[in-house]
């Protein structure tokens, strides 16, 4: 991966006032029985263990935000996106533990 690819960590309350202001759209990258367990409210779930950048949806827009449950693999899949020419720096810090630490909604 090139050095120049970096990764902004956002806190669990910024990623849901800019979900709510439809400045970002979410993408869980924890596989399907992490998310069936719990998942994130809005978010469009593109696993890592079958990660491909062209699965990302089209942000319309929107600036896209990685997630995962503790904000390792989230970390991954923006440089895998990066290295494949997307600019797409940003994850929730602290992951899916995070955003329950700060009280953030959650469906099952």
């Amino acid at each position: 991966m090139a050095d120049n690819h970096s990764v902004t960590d956002l806190a669990p309350e910024e990623v849901a006032k800019g979900i709510a202001d439809g400045r970002y759209l979410l993408v869980d990258v924890r596989e399907p029985n992490e998310v069936a367990a719990e998942a994130y409210p809005d978010a469009v779930v593109v696993p890592l263990s079958g990660f491909d950048s062209a699965d990302l949806p089209d942000p319309q827009g929107k600036q896209i935000v990685f997630a995962c449950r503790s904000g390792k693999r989230s970390v991954s899949a923006s440089l895998a996106a990066q290295a494949d020419g997307f600019a797409y720096d940003k994850h929730l810090a602290g992951g899916m533990l995070g955003w329950k630490a700060a009280g953030l909604p959650t469906k099952v």
